[in-house]
């Protein structure tokens, strides 16, 4: 038996002691290893409660009809910007009143069109963005040794070598 085990008694007194330091310690700084469980179990929960959301296989009536209405605006602008070309060649008379009565369309009102129409598609593009694959950067190239290419330093290394 050792001698902190002299001084203290039996080996169950010595674990005690032991055990109380460890408690202690972790009042001031937390044990890191159950830290770092906490996390885990933390974020496989969060994991199963988002799996959970998806377990449906098929989406129903109206989760394809909001699908639907999501695609919808990109087309419908570029498509209507067309068709505002077409109209303007096919009745010109009837495209400049309809300009001119925009026209009177309020400055705020303009503004949060455009606010809309940016959120809308800057939200979109932002999640394009977040989910895009992310590139590895190429290898690095090996760099030659020391003094490649310089023939003093390799006649140098020659002679020390012999």
């Amino acid at each position: 038996m050792g001698m902190i085990g002299r001084i203290l008694g039996a080996p169950a007194a010595t674990e005690a002691l032991g055990r109380a330091a460890t408690e202690v310690a972790e009042v001031f700084t937390p044990n890191a290893t159950k830290k770092m469980q906490a996390a885990h179990d933390a974020y496989l929960a969060a994991l199963g409660e988002f799996g959970a959301e998806f377990q449906h296989a098929r989406p129903g009536l109206f989760d394809r009809f909001v699908n639907g209405l999501n695609r919808l605006p990109r087309p419908l602008l570029a498509l209507g910007t067309l068709g505002l070309f077409v109209y303007a060649m096919a009745d010109p008379d009837s495209f400049t009143r309809r300009m001119v009565g925009l026209n009177y369309v309020p400055e705020p009102l303009w503004w949060l069109l455009a606010a809309i129409v940016g959120f809308y598609f800057g939200a979109r593009e932002a999640h394009h963005f977040r989910t895009r694959p992310v590139n590895a950067p190429p290898p690095a190239a090996a760099t030659p040794a020391p003094g490649y290419g310089n023939p003093a330093l390799a006649e140098w290394r020659q002679r020390a070598d012999r």
